[in-house]
């Protein structure tokens, strides 16, 4: 699975993608509400390390995680 964090501007809020290995995606949400969106897509076992991963991550680059 392959994460992005996008920096959003003035009111747009900063977001965060998650893609599959064919960067098909995933997950689109806010880096402040990701609850939702990982629910959604069978991830919310998985919420506190993904959490973690935004945190840590820098803007406007696609990393690929294990989870």
């Amino acid at each position: 699975m392959y994460i992005v964090k996008i920096k959003g501007k003035a009111k747009i809020p900063d977001y965060v993608q998650l893609r599959d290995e064919n960067f098909t995606l995933i997950a689109y949400f806010r880096t402040d509400r990701p609850e939702r969106a990982l629910e959604k897509c069978g991830l919310a076992n998985k919420m506190i390390r993904i959490n973690e991963i935004i945190k840590e991550i820098p803007f406007g680059k696609i990393q690929k995680i294990e989870i």
